[in-house]
């Protein structure tokens, strides 16, 4: 999920678990706690972005990291705050952070690497969007409202129970839609006589209603849109072939290999120009439930490397406006806007 989130559920749990020990300081320990796992975001500073792309929820986001520090950081507290709580339950503090941020990480498509150094694979559970309001801002309320009346209000640890019962029901909450729409989508690509070898759905920005889906062949992907909402139970899905040829010349580099690893073979090449992309399709589409043909929002340049700053969520929102917001909710409430095209200029 994103930092503000991390932030303010962690200083709710905080207050939540120990607040009447550690009085305040709960609320400033357990956001700075869960907030953690985060510190491999300095890896970017020195490694290249293919790389960078799996260090990112990699080692600091296993069980492993969740070992190691709880009792670390419990030593370390332990030393500067004496006698405020017992050595154990210090560990039993940090480890509970340090684990909330790692398990809701795994909800969203990028997935986390809980096993490493043991083991690549990734987690990913596909059932939130990593930015969601409706997640974030009543737990942001409960913090705010802890941070303003301090840890003696007799309400205090009330607000920050709610909040983690808020979370914990809304995590919930996304995965019955997942699990609802799973079954629209294995109902229609048999209707449809699609035979993938897997499929994955996952939410679109900020809700968890709409949901992407990319359904895999060995020669491409079918992609589509499906709400919670639809009446008709008919996904249109759009083939993009994988142009597995284009990539020929690049097959045995270090940076392809990384970069299909980490696209857990969602993936598809195409040619702009004189730049050769790779996609990675699991994080959906500019204005993908409008324009079938829109452009992916992780796409790799891979002989213009220069470019590739930030590829995970590139131009996500750019050229959003009034009507690009109300086609949107028009489709999460279950209109079919396809229909309406997009002006090139919001294809770029």
């Amino acid at each position: 999920m994103d930092s503000l989130t991390h932030v303010v559920l962690g200083g709710c749990l905080g207050v939540a678990a120990s607040g009447k020990k550690l009085g305040n300081k709960a609320l400033v320990f357990g956001a700075v706690a869960q907030s953690l796992p985060d510190i491999d975001f300095v890896a970017s500073f020195w490694l290249d972005p293919a790389r960078d792309l799996l260090a990112h929820r990699g080692i600091t986001h296993s069980f492993l990291f969740v070992v190691v520090c709880a009792p670390a950081l419990a030593y370390i507290f332990d030393r500067l705050y004496p006698g405020l709580m017992r050595l154990g339950v210090w560990a039993g503090f940090f480890g509970l952070q340090i684990f909330v941020h790692i398990f809701l990480d795994a909800f969203n498509a990028y997935g986390v690497a809980w096993l490493e150094p043991f083991s690549q694979t990734r987690i990913s559970f596909n059932a939130l969007f990593v930015v969601d309001p409706f997640l974030t801002i009543p737990v942001a309320a409960a913090f705010g409202f802890l941070a303003l009346a301090g840890a003696n209000h007799p309400r205090c640890r009330l607000a920050a129970h709610l909040a983690w019962i808020w979370a914990a029901f809304y995590m919930s909450y996304g995965v019955m839609n997942k699990l609802a729409i799973n079954k629209v989508v294995t109902s229609d690509l048999a209707r449809q006589r699609i035979a993938p070898d897997r499929y994955m759905s996952t939410p679109t920005p900020l809700n968890t209603w709409l949901w992407y889906v990319v359904a895999n062949t060995p020669e491409g992907s079918y992609i589509g849109f499906c709400s919670v909402f639809d009446q008709e139970e008919q996904i249109a899905f759009e083939y993009f072939p994988r142009n597995e040829k284009l990539l020929a010349a690049w097959s045995d580099k270090d940076e392809m290999k990384r970069l299909k690893r980490f696209s857990e073979g969602y993936y598809t090449a195409e040619q702009w120009g004189d730049t050769l992309v790779f996609n990675d399709l699991r994080f959906g589409q500019v204005f993908g439930w409008r324009d079938r043909r829109g452009r992916f929002v992780f796409h790799y340049f891979l002989s213009h490397p220069d470019g590739n700053k930030m590829v995970v969520q590139r131009g996500r929102f750019a050229g959003w406006d009034g009507d690009a917001v109300g086609s949107f909710l028009r489709r999460i409430a279950g209109e079919n806007v396809t229909d309406r095209g997009l002006p090139d200029e919001k294809r770029k």
